[in-house]
C-alpha cells in the first residue's frame, strides 16, 4: 500500500526580528497526494487524487454516491491492479470493481472527462442535470433530533482523532457520528469528497446503509457534492465548521436533509432542516 506521508527538504523562515531573519533547513512531513483510477464491470469510471488508504472504502463510496450500486452486495470483488511505476515499483492506484451479476455496468459515456482534483469531485460532469443523482432514500422521513449542545462539539471530536493531521496539517476529514455523540467512523484524506466516499464506503461494506438517524461532520465546507453523498447514503444530518454553497442549501432543502455550517462550539447556523437540532429555551430569535 501506498505511503500516507512523506519527508521532503524545506527552509523555514522567521520574520520575527526583521533585522536579522532567521532561515533554517529541514525536513517536513508532508500528505501524499496521488491519482486512483476506479473502474467497474471493466470500465473506468473517474480518476481522483488522493490520499493512499482506505482505497477500496473509497471506491465503494464513491460507486454508491454515483448512483451505480445500491450496497456491498453489488460488489462481488474489489481488487489493486497490479500497475508499477517507472521503477517497476507497485503503485496500487488503480482498483478495479467486479459487480455482481444483474447490475449494469456503467456505460463508457458515464465516466468522468476528467482528472477529479483533490479539492473537487464533480470535475468532468458535463452538466449539472448529471450530478443530481436520486437517492433510494426516504431522507425526509428520517424523524432524528440531535440537541444543539452536543453538534457544536462534533468538529473538535473530529479533530481529535485526525491522527494524520496533525503529522501535517494538510489534510481533510469526515467523521460519523450516532445521534447521541458516538463517533462510529473517521476518514482523512488530502480530498474532502474523497474522506466523505471513505466513511460512506465504510458503511456500504459494513451493511449498514441507510445511515438513518447518523450525523456527517465534515473539516471543510459543506458543498453540493458532500450535500449529494449524504443524501444518497441516507443521512439525514450534514454538519460543516465551514460555509455552505447556495446550490448545497437548495439541495437540502428540496430532499428534507438538515444542513448545518460555521459549526464551531458555541455557535452554528442552520440553513436547512432545523426540526432536527434541539436548541435550548433562552432569547428569543432577534432579526
Amino acid at each position: 500500500m501506498g505511503r500516507v506521508t512523506t519527508r521532503v527538504p524545506a527552509r523555514r523562515v522567521d520574520l520575527s526580528d526583521p533585522g536579522a531573519p532567521a532561515v533554517v533547513g529541514r525536513p517536513d512531513t508532508l500528505t501524499v497526494e496521488e491519482p486512483l483510477e476506479v473502474r467497474a464491470g471493466g470500465v473506468s469510471i473517474a480518476v481522483t487524487m488522493r490520499t493512499p488508504g482506505d482505497d477500496f472504502d473509497l471506491a465503494l463510496g464513491f460507486l454508491l454516491s454515483e448512483g451505480l450500486i445500491n450496497a456491498a452486495e453489488d460488489v462481488i470483488q474489489l481488487m489493486h491492479c497490479l500497475d508499477e511505476d517507472e521503477s517497476g515499483r507497485p503503485t496500487y492506484n488503480v482498483v478495479d470493481a467486479t459487480l455482481a451479476p444483474g447490475v449494469p455496468a456503467p456505460e463508457p459515456s458515464s465516466a468522468r472527462a476528467l482528472v477529479t482534483s483533490s479539492s473537487c469531485g464533480l470535475c468532468g460532469k458535463r452538466t449539472i442535470d448529471e450530478v443530481r443523482t436520486r437517492s433510494r432514500y426516504a431522507v425526509r422521513e428520517d424523524r432524528t433530533r440531535v440537541a444543539a449542545g452536543l453538534l457544536v462539539a462534533f468538529p473538535e471530536a473530529l479533530r481529535a482523532r485526525q491522527k494524520v493531521f496533525d503529522r501535517t496539517g494538510g489534510l481533510h476529514a469526515a467523521g460519523l457520528f450516532t445521534a447521541d455523540g458516538e463517533l462510529v467512523c473517521v476518514r482523512e484524506d488530502v480530498g474532502r469528497h474523497n474522506a466523505v466516499d471513505k466513511v460512506i464506503g465504510w458503511a456500504v461494506r459494513e451493511g449498514r446503509l441507510p445511515l438513518t438517524g447518523h450525523v456527517l461532520q465534515v473539516s471543510g465546507r459543506a458543498s453540493f457534492e458532500l450535500t449529494q453523498k449524504a443524501l444518497m447514503a441516507g443521512i439525514p444530518i450534514l454538519s460543516s465548521v465551514s460555509a455552505p454553497s447556495s446550490l448545497a442549501v437548495e439541495l437540502a432543502q428540496e430532499s428534507g436533509m438538515t444542513l448545518a455550517g460555521f459549526v464551531r462550539d458555541p455557535r452554528l447556523t442552520l440553513y436547512a432542516g432545523e426540526a432536527r437540532i434541539v436548541i435550548p429555551a433562552g432569547n428569543p430569535a432577534r432579526l
